[in-house]
């Protein structure tokens, strides 16, 4: 095998399906982040070049958008793989979870740490697919012991439900603090 092909070979790079709308999201979100350089750090007049606010930053956004605008020219060259906007379509999918933990986060202060961890963590395993009784037992066991080493054992300071202030004194008192 000659040395042109062997070099070839060694770097062929895979691509997925998805690759040049990722160089096109990298390169547009790199080219917004350096064109806000100028308003976001400063400048101090007589300081040294390294010492600059802004040096670090342009050196990293001119790298990143140098490389993604690369990343797009290997892509934008390379032969088309089908299957790009189902791979895309799996990327945004996944914000779905980040909207589970939004809702999470949006909940807790209202119904408490410990109710909220136990109805996310069954709604979770159930959409994850899991129907099994055994399961979604486990899901709530493993909530429950999640928040007992949270607030319980590590005394993680996290915020009380206002639920929590319906509850009898005695009772109260104990969920706010433990749970």
């Amino acid at each position: 095998m000659s040395r042109a092909k062997t070099l070839q070979v060694l770097f062929k790079r895979y691509r997925r399906p998805g690759d040049i709308v990722f160089a096109w999201v990298a390169l547009i979100f790199s080219l917004f982040l350096l064109s806000q350089l100028f308003d976001q750090t400063a400048y101090r007049p007589g300081a040294k070049l390294f010492a600059q606010p802004r040096f670090w930053p342009a050196v990293a956004l001119i790298g990143m958008s140098g490389f993604a605008a690369f990343h797009l020219l290997g892509s934008v060259l390379s032969e088309r793989i089908a299957g790009r906007w189902s791979e895309v379509w799996l990327w945004v999918s996944s914000l779905e979870y980040a909207g589970w933990f939004i809702a999470y986060a949006a909940i807790v202060p209202w119904a408490g740490y410990l109710p909220s961890t136990v109805i996310f963590a069954v709604l979770l395993s159930l959409r994850a697919g899991y129907r099994q009784g055994s399961v979604v037992l486990w899901a709530a066991v493993s909530a429950v012991l999640i928040v007992l080493l949270f607030k319980t054992f590590l005394q993680v300071k996290l915020p009380s439900g206002q639920i929590y202030e319906g509850l009898p004194d005695g009772l109260r008192q104990i969920m706010l603090t433990y749970f």
